[in-house]
């Protein structure tokens, strides 16, 4: 089942699933990329928003964990994402407003899959 998405940009985004649906697991199902969507579509609003108060970002990392449907078409029901930011000048209040915006103002992932239906919450850890 491994199959290759590409942009008008020439940009490949490569989709499998698992085994058990008689894939090879070579790389992450289509359900997986929206999830990682999701966490990469935050994360390019948080250091652009922190960028502009010229905020150092070491490291940003999002966790991402889901709950679906139980029947199909296995929707996600709510989805919760923990941000764990390094840096050695980015005040908490900082850090939490950006991804507040993100949240819920800028990210359209977020905006899309709220629209669904689908509850996401999210926490954040400076160090």
């Amino acid at each position: 089942m491994p199959l290759r998405g590409s942009d008008p940009n020439g940009c490949v985004t490569l989709f499998d699933t698992s085994p058990e649906y008689h894939g090879t697991g070579s790389a992450s199902s289509p359900v997986v990329v929206l999830l990682e969507s999701l966490a990469s579509c935050s994360i390019i609003d948080i250091i652009a928003i922190l960028n502009k108060k010229r905020r150092q970002i070491d490291s940003l990392i999002a966790s991402v964990e889901a709950e679906r449907a139980e029947t199909h078409p296995r929707v996600f029901t709510s989805i919760s994402i923990h941000y764990e930011l390094t840096s050695p000048d980015c005040p908490r209040e900082d850090f939490e407003k950006a991804v507040g915006l993100s949240m819920d103002k800028y990210c359209s992932v977020a905006a899309i899959l709220r629209n669904s239906g689908c509850k996401i919450s999210w926490t954040a850890n400076l160090t």
